[in-house]
């Protein structure tokens, strides 16, 4: 059973700042993991007008169930006015590294 698990995508200006809240969600359990990718190019439109500015991505990997609470922390504790947070499902994986996931991360 893989659909209990997701993908949580999160986008931030700084690299350091999104490491540093990984390993807050990962310390408190709410994801088992994180991969961080320093270095994006983000072409978005806001407020009007066609922005194009460096970022960080991670991809957080968790249970569904705790997608509510990480959004909520990002809508606190993110920089941005609307934090970029996208949960992906898992379709299918290595049944190990789900159950690794799943053990790793705070029963809902």
């Amino acid at each position: 059973m893989s659909e209990d698990c997701c993908e949580v995508v999160i986008t931030a200006a700084e690299a350091e700042w999104l490491a540093g809240f990984t390993r807050r969600l990962v310390a408190d359990r709410l994801a088992a993991c994180g991969h961080l990718v320093p270095a994006i190019r983000s072409v978005y439109r806001w407020q009007g007008a066609i922005e194009d500015e460096p970022e960080a991505r991670v991809a957080l990997h968790t249970r569904a169930a705790l997608v509510p609470e990480i959004a909520a922390r990002a809508d606190a504790e993110h920089p941005y006015e609307v934090p970029c947070v996208l949960a992906l499902p898992v379709t299918g994986g290595n049944p190990a590294y789900l159950d690794w996931v799943r053990a790793e991360t705070r029963a809902p």
